[in-house]
C-alpha cells in the first residue's frame, strides 16, 4: 500500500490547482469542472474538488476547522514566503514556529507550512 493523492476541498478547483502548480511546479493530470488532479513529487497527487458550500478555514480559531494542511521542507524561510505571498497566498497572523517554520494561507484559506529541514526532522 502507498499514497498517491491527498485531495483538498475548495470551492475553485482549478484556481486552487494553479497556485499550487505555479508553487511547487507539477502537471496537471485531469481537470473537469468539480475535480482537478496535480501531480507533483514521483507521481504523488494533490486532487482538487469543488464542495458546494466550501467555508474557508478559520485557523487558528478553527470555527471552521482546518481538516487538514499540508507542509513543505524550503532551503529560505524567506524567499519561499515571498514566492508564495507573490502567488496569492498571505502570512498568517499567528506563527507558532519561529524561525522553524512559517504558517501560509492559500487562496482558499487552507493553512500550510514552510519548513526549514531541520523542523522537518522528526524528533
Amino acid at each position: 500500500m502507498r499514497l498517491f493523492a491527498v485531495t483538498i476541498d475548495c470551492s475553485d478547483p482549478g484556481q486552487l490547482a494553479s497556485f499550487y502548480r505555479q508553487l511547487l511546479g507539477g502537471s496537471i493530470a485531469s481537470t473537469n469542472d468539480t475535480f482537478v488532479a496535480l501531480t507533483v513529487d514521483a507521481g504523488l497527487r494533490l486532487d482538487f474538488q469543488r464542495v458546494e458550500g466550501f467555508a474557508r478555514p478559520t485557523w487558528p480559531t478553527a470555527e471552521v476547522p482546518t481538516q487538514m494542511h499540508l507542509d513543505f521542507v524550503v532551503s529560505d524561510l524567506d524567499k519561499a514566503e515571498r514566492r508564495a505571498t507573490a502567488l496569492g497566498a498571505w502570512k498568517a497572523d499567528y506563527q507558532p514556529g519561529h524561525n522553524r517554520f512559517r504558517v501560509l494561507i492559500d487562496p482558499e484559506g487552507h493553512p500550510f507550512c514552510l519548513a526549514t529541514s531541520a523542523a522537518s526532522a522528526i524528533q
